[in-house]
């Protein structure tokens, strides 16, 4: 008998496990000496990566892609009971550990289930596959002749069974993956296509949820980051007596322009942060808010993106009967996480280990280790997940901060943010600027669209650590705001068509991802603006929109079922009279052109005195392909259109010459609840495609829709997004 089997949670905190292995043709023998122990592997082509089955028959799943509140990781472990026949309560979860996971990617762009899934769907295949063979050894019958039930495989008749428990129970597979391991057909899903409560919620509505924020550590201390009063600033001076009378003032830490202190509570961190003095430089770098969008015009252009054209659309616009030209634009956002951001560091023998809810705790893993210029086997992130967090806002560089002080004292350190941190330091999402124009022959038919968007230059690296750049040490430089050009293109089949993206040089804050990055923005400029099309064409918004949507049949499909959910009656004729009018507005979105389709009808009140817009209802109709767990989409459709039609109507960043000055919630106020639409939900399921992403569609067409809606309610065009009263009362006064 093999001795010296760690336990399994030995196994899960990565103590080491002793390797078996199988190969094909499968027989099950020892690779090592008995009690030998290895790391696990996290190689991306191993089925080992993903999956470990003990003794009991309980199946782990490995993912690196993590649960950011979006319900992925009920949806991961459908997948696998799926393919593996076992009960859903049969799969654990570890998620976002670089030790034990393999490097999925970020946890961005609605690709977790749509690539990660596939991954994993494709390791549990190739794992039935190989247990199925080995099953028929032990049960003495062909393959073929199996069946699986919970896990336990039989043939399909006789009493002889053998689970996988008993097959493989603590051993290792040893397989690499295998691209041609006959997947289920959807024909015989059990688990995959049903709706499945998430787990999670329970606990995070009774407070018994552990967040990142509730983490602790034996022995752990606290640190507060001290931010200069401008963007820009440098420290001149710190006068380290001013905290000694403190208790609890473990250390001040300063290294460049980094500033910090660490204490043993967390009270003790925040007075001591209030009271350290410390002497900073004027900055004042940053535009005048009210000229920013003569300075996005300004900015220096490094190179222009062609991301779409058909024909001669500048010759054609030249040619047209009628013209319509609109500019469109998109306001900074923080991401405003309801939970400040949060890590915990521990820096011991050479080694950190860093508790983090980041998106990329791989990519985290990369940036510590060139930041504190350790080897990267050195550091090791652990993901825990957030309150509040998605996109790239502030956890990594809370993470940073973390283990930038916990190897200057020695012990395990926690760094949360305040709120004003959370707001005045998070990246931002970039300002969106787009001109349009269009042409229209004789008979309203569009002969030629062309755009241009003005948005950072950017690629798919990491945005910068705070604590890096401050302490002098090691960062990417780049600016990072995510693949934002995307949906710059339109769906639509007009015969002249040119959309250009100049990327810009630089841009007032860090530019990062917020929920569907890019994609929002330009969405909102075409929908919008297509609209103001229709009205030209004198076409109805829905006809207007099927006429140019070519041979795509599912976009066509998605549209009609749309009309009937929101029981389209067609566009009012004339605005509603009256002090508060009622308005229909319609947006359409092929989600980068190539996956995941939404359609949405917005219904909303305007209140011609008060300039209030009151979102009263939402008609989604969406198709992402296979789904995976309806209840879970439906969530995400909720969540999108609730947080957009927020970030629509109220979010914006404000600042002056030095620093953010929207730093709490007053200065950037929230959708509140009694502010929340209806919202009817209609989903196109096919089992029979490939899944594809629900996190961020959805929102794209919430701000077109919103002001389409408006313009059929009052008359009065929206082009500048938050839609604040202001700004309608002085579209109000243009009509």
């Amino acid at each position: 008998m093999l001795s010296g089997k760690p336990t399994r949670r030995e196994f899960l905190q990565g103590t080491g496990i002793l390797i078996v292995s199988f190969s094909l043709p499968i027989s099950f023998r020892a690779a090592v000496t008995q009690g030998a122990t290895a790391p696990k592997t996290v190689a991306l082509d191993e089925v080992d990566a993903y999956l470990a089955v003990d003794t009991t028959g309980l199946v782990t799943l490995y993912s690196g892609k993590v649960e950011l509140g979006t319900g992925v990781s009920t949806g991961l472990r459908q997948i696998v009971a799926e393919e593996l026949d076992v009960p859903l309560a049969g799969i654990a979860l570890v998620e976002g550990d670089t030790s034990l996971t393999p490097a999925q990617g970020k946890t961005w762009g609605s690709l977790t289930i749509q690539n990660g899934g596939i991954q994993i769907r494709q390791a549990a295949a190739t794992a039935r596959q190989a247990l199925l063979q080995e099953a028929a050894k032990n049960l003495g019958v062909p393959a073929g002749d199996l069946v699986v039930e919970e896990g336990v495989a039989r043939p399909q008749s006789g009493q002889k069974r053998v689970s996988y428990g008993e097959l493989i129970g603590g051993k290792n597979f040893s397989l690499k993956l295998d691209k041609q391991a006959p997947v289920k057909d959807p024909a015989n899903y059990k688990i995959v296509g049903k709706p499945v409560l998430r787990e999670d919620i329970p606990p995070k509505i009774t407070g018994q949820f552990t967040y990142v924020q509730d983490f602790k550590l034996p022995g752990m201390l606290y640190g507060r980051v001290i931010r200069p009063p401008a963007i820009g600033a440098t420290l001149q001076s710190v006068d380290e007596t001013s905290v000694s009378g403190i208790p609890g003032v473990i250390k001040v830490v300063r290294q460049i322009n980094f500033l910090a202190v660490v204490a043993e509570s967390e009270w003790g961190a925040i007075k001591a942060a209030q009271k350290l003095k410390a002497s900073w430089s004027t900055w004042e770098g940053l535009p005048e808010q009210s000229k920013l969008w003569d300075y996005v015009r300004a900015t220096k252009i490094n190179k222009d993106d062609v991301t779409s054209n058909v024909g001669d659309a500048e010759k054609a616009l030249a040619q047209a009967a009628k013209t319509v030209s609109a500019t469109y634009s998109f306001a900074i956002h923080s991401h405003a996480s309801m939970g400040p951001s949060c890590a915990v560091a521990d820096f011991k023998d050479g080694k950190l280990t860093c508790w983090s809810a980041s998106q990329a705790p791989h990519d985290l893993r990369l940036q510590l280790a060139a930041m504190l210029s350790m080897k990267d086997s050195d550091v090791r992130v652990i993901y825990v997940e957030g309150s509040g967090c998605y996109g790239r806002n502030a956890h990594e560089d809370a993470a940073a901060d973390a283990a930038l002080l916990a190897r200057e004292v020695g012990r395990p350190v926690r760094v949360q943010w305040m709120r004003e941190e959370e707001h005045g330091w998070d990246p931002k999402g970039p300002p969106t600027l787009m001109d349009l124009q269009a042409g229209l022959d004789a008979s309203g038919q569009v002969i030629s669209w062309y755009s241009q968007l003005y948005v950072p230059e950017g690629g798919g690296g990491n945005v910068k650590l705070l604590a890096a750049e401050a302490a002098g040490l090691p960062f990417d430089k780049g600016m990072f705001p995510g693949n934002i050009i995307n949906n710059s293109a339109i769906p639509y089949a007009f015969p002249n068509v040119k959309t250009v993206a100049h990327r810009l040089a630089e841009t007032p804050f860090r530019p990062s991802w917020i929920r569907a990055p890019g994609r929002m923005q330009n969405t909102f400029c075409n929908e919008a603006f297509l609209d103001e099309l229709a009205v030209a064409a004198n076409a109805d918004p829905f006809e207007f929109r099927l006429r140019y949507l070519g041979n795509d049949a599912r976009g066509t499909e998605l549209l009609k079922r749309l009309m009937r959910l929101a029981q389209w009656q067609g566009r009012a004729n004339k605005p509603a009279s009256g002090d508060v009018a009622s308005g229909r507005g319609v947006a359409y979105v092929k989600y980068e052109l190539a996956r995941t389709y939404v359609g949405a009808v917005a219904d909303v009140e305007v209140n011609r005195k008060s300039g209030n817009i009151l979102v009263k209802h939402f008609a989604i109709v969406q198709d992402c392909g296979q789904i995976i767990n309806p209840d879970g989409v439906r969530n995400q459709i909720e969540g999108n259109v609730i947080q957009t039609v927020s970030r629509t109507l109220k979010e914006e960043v404000t600042f002056d010459r030095s620093r953010v000055t929207s730093v709490d919630w007053a200065s950037y106020p929230i959708l509140a609840f009694p502010e929340v639409p209806e919202i009817d939900i209609d989903l196109i399921d096919r089992p029979t495609e490939k899944p594809w992403g629900v996190g961020e569609p959805a929102s794209a067409v919430v701000p077109s829709a919103i002001a389409n809606a408006v313009f059929d309610a009052v008359g009065a065009r929206l082009r500048s997004v938050p839609f604040t009263a202001a700004k309608v009362q002085a579209a109000l006064q243009g009509t």
